[in-house]
């Protein structure tokens, strides 16, 4: 291998992607072109290159990286365009000259050794000192991580992740056991730290490997909904990933139970293997609800049929049977389960339940699992709603670099009865974290529609919980007459039914439009979009409209849709600033959405006045601003907020034009438009269908071959969750354990 020394005087190509990078090398003797993964290369620096020379048909002679590494410059024109180059944070061209102008060859030498005399220069003080000297560490340590990992397809965004977490041991931990990165570094699975570990020799019968593998298998289950496998499954999975014995995998198993890392419980002669968190949550779901449905809370001494009354007299309402029981349960009972579809008065039912409390001088607390949810129940109501994350207070506790809930068992939410719409997106996790912050004592309300999709986290908790038929339900099903003027609303029914719908009916809100092929389908969605549905109903194209998609890869899934959609609704434009990242443009004016909870990002309004923290999955943006020199995105959220994105965090961003109907749960646009097409069987189902259908408030565009939609109407094929909530719920009740 051959080494050379340069400094890099342009960037031809970079990949941000793969590192993949393109450049020019100058030295004393010439100028050569280089060629390799260099994700973390500027202009001005000075590194060595290992490498090979090469002959590339178009471009001719060039150099071909295997390996870099940064050179301290020792001229003072080097010193000053690597000082000025930005890789380190503090120091700017005009500070750059003046720490050169002082300090001369020694300059990096001071910086690495003796930080403090840079004091000795205008503008610096302890504060700017530290931040130099933290960047100039951290640009070092970042770049060995880089160098070292790069070849094994780990990006320089989750180098920067294993730097936080192992410091300068990242490189000793990784060689000493690869699969420590799956286990504590998000994002980063098995596969990857498996590739590592194939290539430094590690054998395939290792029980590191096998164990990791197990967890591996487990936590890919969580994305099916499992909170659980059964171990013949577990078995047959992790023996395909891992290609070894049933017995090398049943004896990690005991060691990982053991480890407390998985719990083995024995159901009807089965075996069932769980993650932990997920035994705890599950039997912690049963337990709490047991307190809550046990306790004799205080009672209110009302009489209400008369409370009823006044609250409809007072509203101008009059509530159906269903929907009278419905507040008697809540008043009555610790615990009770109110369901129904669209146009069945859920909302008018919540509202009478909180008068009726208030009236009685009861606290109330409304909450929902996701922002927009949330939002909409205190826009129907006209008190506020959090999100359920928001309600338990997301935050770190004392000497611990984990976020956690603060209310729990030890500090409860202060509250008499606790309303929690659209149980249905809540998983078994977040349930339980709810349940344990919750005294004996306090009515619970959960209010959901159990037809729509289940939660994207394990667990089918809402559905578990009315099959189990140990919690007080009541299923609204009365379509009001005003309801009953939608199509939307009758139509969302007519699916639930497995019936054809009424479709094009003149005047209504509910229309089908017949097209054959992927492209036919695609150009009628953008003309729709982009000019038609705007003109005729006077829409604002981005905030009124919601393409909703069931995959996101093919022609008319949500990335595609999203990069086709782009061009029209917000094209580039000479003044408009745009970024490219990992395949995608930013724009000024894209339609974004938060696609992970981010309990503490911070937000502020424009004039400063007024700021917060979290943004949470789901919440829809608009990019404000680009800020190209310090590599940030500005978006804004609820009109309001404004929230900065370091280009290392746009991976929790994606566009928006279109949205997967998984990430519409709990949102509600005036305008929806589904494209109907092929798609794997299970995205072809009627609550798939049910669910994109009633996030509309005012109109329901398809668009596709009628086929699929007859399709999807009759395949009311719902894929099992491995789930024990419904049985553990009624074992508890058949020992007496129960009173209900």
């Amino acid at each position: 291998m051959e080494r050379i020394e340069g400094m890099i005087s342009d960037i031809v190509f970079k990949n941000e992607d793969n590192g993949y990078t393109i450049a020019h090398l100058a030295n004393s003797d010439n100028e050569i072109v280089i060629v390799g993964c260099m994700p973390t290369l500027s202009v001005g620096e000075s590194i060595e290159v290992e490498g090979k020379w090469v002959n590339h048909k178009t471009y001719g002679t060039q150099f071909e990286v295997n390996k870099f590494m940064p050179v301290t410059p020792s001229s003072l024109e080097g010193i000053y365009v690597y000082l000025s180059s930005g890789m380190i944070h503090g120091i700017g061209e005009k500070m750059a000259k003046r720490i050169v102008d002082k300090f001369g060859v020694d300059t990096l030498n001071i910086i690495q050794n003796a930080p403090e005399r840079l004091k000795e220069v205008d503008g610096i003080g302890s504060k700017k000192i530290n931040q130099i000297v933290k960047s100039y560490e951290e640009n070092r340590e970042l770049r060995n991580i880089i160098i070292e990992l790069s070849p094994y397809g780990i990006s320089p965004n989750y180098c920067m992740r294993i730097y936080k977490k192992y410091k300068n041991k990242a490189i000793k931990i990784i060689n000493e056991n690869p699969y420590k990165l799956a286990e504590d570094i998000r994002g980063i699975g098995f596969k990857i730290a498996d590739n590592i570990a194939n290539k430094i020799g590690i054998e395939k019968d290792s029980k590191d490997r096998v164990s990791q593998g197990i967890l591996y298998t487990l936590n890919q289950s969580l994305g099916n909904g499992h909170t659980y496998l059964p171990k013949n499954i577990l078995l047959q999975e992790a023996s395909k990933l891992l290609e070894v014995e049933f017995t090398i995998i049943e004896e990690c198993i005991i060691s990982l139970a053991y480890d407390q890392k998985v719990h083995i419980e024995k159901v009807n002669g089965e075996q069932l293997v769980y993650l932990i968190p997920y035994y705890l949550s599950e039997n912690g779901v049963c337990k709490q609800i047991i307190k809550l449905a046990q306790f004799e809370f205080e009672n209110l001494n009302i009489d209400i049929e008369e409370e009823i009354k006044y609250v409809e007299e007072e509203n101008n309402i009059k509530l159906a049977q269903n929907q009278s029981l419905a507040v008697k349960e809540a008043i009555e009972n610790g615990v009770v389960i109110i369901t129904g579809g669209p146009g069945t008065g859920k909302t008018t039912t919540i509202n009478t339940i909180i008068k009726i409390f208030e009236n009685n001088k009861k606290e109330v607390i409304l909450a929902a699992p996701t922002g927009r949810a949330a939002k909409r129940m205190s826009e129907t109501s006209g008190k506020e709603a959090k999100t359920i994350h928001r309600l338990l207070e997301m935050g770190y506790a004392t000497d611990s670099e984990e976020l956690q809930f603060m209310k729990n068992e030890e500090d409860p939410i202060a509250a008499d009865v606790i309303i929690i719409d659209e149980v249905s997106m809540v998983d078994i996790l977040l349930m339980y974290s709810l349940l344990r912050a919750i005294k004996p004592g306090t009515r619970v309300i959960l209010v959901g529609d159990s037809d729509q999709l289940p939660s994207v986290g394990a667990g089918n908790v809402l559905k578990d919980m009315i099959e189990s038929n140990v919690i007080n339900v009541v299923r609204l099903n009365e379509i009001f007459r005003q309801a009953r003027e939608s199509m939307i609303v009758v139509n969302a029914h007519k699916i639930n039914k497995g019936e054809p719908l009424f479709l094009n009916s003149k005047g209504k809100d509910f229309f089908f439009l017949r097209k054959g092929t992927n492209e036919e389908v695609m150009q009628e969605i953008i003309g729709l979009v982009n000019e038609r549905l705007p003109k005729f109903y006077k829409l604002d194209k981005l905030k009124d409209i919601q393409i909703l998609s069931s995959m996101r890869k093919g022609d008319l899934g949500v990335t595609n849709l999203n990069n086709e959609l782009q061009k029209y609704l917000n094209p580039p434009q000479k003044f408009k600033v745009e970024e490219n990242f990992q395949k995608r443009i930013f724009r000024v004016g894209d339609k974004v959405m938060q696609i992970k909870n981010n309990y503490t990002k911070k937000w502020e309004n424009e004039d400063k006045s007024d700021s917060g923290e979290g943004i949470y999955n789901g919440d829809i943006g608009y990019i404000y601003h680009i800020d190209k020199d310090n590599k940030k995105i500005y978006v804004l959220f609820d009109q309001i907020k404004i929230v900065d994105y370091g280009y290392d965090e746009l991976d929790e961003l994606d566009h928006s034009f279109c949205t997967t109907i998984h990430k519409s749960q709990g949102s509600e646009f005036p305008v929806v438009v589904i494209p109907i097409t092929w798609a794997p069987p299970m995205l072809l189902s009627r609550n798939l269908l049910y669910t994109a259908v009633t996030r509309a408030k005012k109109l329901v565009v398809l668009v596709g071959d009628v086929k699929y939609l007859e399709y999807m109407i009759k395949n009311n094929r719902i894929n099992d969750r491995y789930s024990n909530l419904s049985y553990k719920l009624n074992k508890f009740r058949e020992e007496g354990l129960l009173i209900k």
